[in-house]
């Protein structure tokens, strides 16, 4: 099966009510999907990043009572889990899809990348694309545009990242529900390439060098 991108229909499914149906959905439309793209990304990834990197695709199975508002496939270089780790992500809310790097709550590199972050902000700002957005929160759908985001602002996100113990920090594109590249399987697999390359330094630098 090879990738063929996202439908509306896709997205709906993380609008169905309640916890079962909303999972019977998403494992019935949009796990597959996922589940092909981590396939058929991971060999690019592996070769782009030096290291073998294994797909993780989201099974919500902690969930008892409130239904998953997104889900993801997530790439990291450990076949055990990806969380503690640095990692890439694709995966959508019912508004967009996202294609991030991201450092989670739970990982120890955390530290590292704030200190990255502190030290090349002006850097950064210069040479991420303005289309980009940051988040400090990857259960909330929103976020800051790179545009909009100054280097003070990145320098006080690397504080909070060192300092607080649930921050945590994802910076990608996000691609609203109705465009149209969503729906061609190949362009948007160039653009989820072209969009981890860019982030590949971000990546590169929340490891203890």
């Amino acid at each position: 099966m090879n990738f063929t991108g996202f439908t509306k229909e896709d997205f709906q499914a993380l609008t169905v009510p309640g916890l079962e149906p909303r999972m019977e959905a998403i494992i019935g439309r949009v796990r597959p999907k996922l589940e092909v793209l981590g396939a058929e990304l991971s060999p690019y990834l592996s070769a782009l990043c030096g290291e073998e990197m294994f797909p993780h695709v989201a099974k919500h199975a902690r969930r008892t009572v409130n239904p998953p508002k997104d889900t993801w496939v997530a790439w990291a270089a450990s076949k055990r889990g990806y969380k503690a780790l640095p990692h890439f992500e694709v995966g959508m809310f019912s508004t967009h899809l996202f294609i991030v790097f991201a450092v989670i709550y739970e990982s120890p590199n955390k530290t590292v990348f704030a200190r990255y972050l502190d030290k090349h902000a002006s850097e950064i700002k210069k040479t991420l694309p303005d289309r980009f957005y940051w988040s400090l929160d990857h259960m909330d759908p929103g976020g800051t545009s790179h545009a909009e985001a100054n280097s003070a602002q990145l320098k006080e996100w690397a504080e909070k990242l060192s300092t607080v113990k649930k921050a945590e920090i994802i910076c990608g594109l996000r691609l609203e529900q109705d465009e149209s590249l969503l729906g061609d399987g190949g362009k948007l697999l160039k653009t989820i390439e072209e969009t981890f390359e860019a982030l590949l330094p971000l990546y590169k630098n929340a490891f203890l060098q």
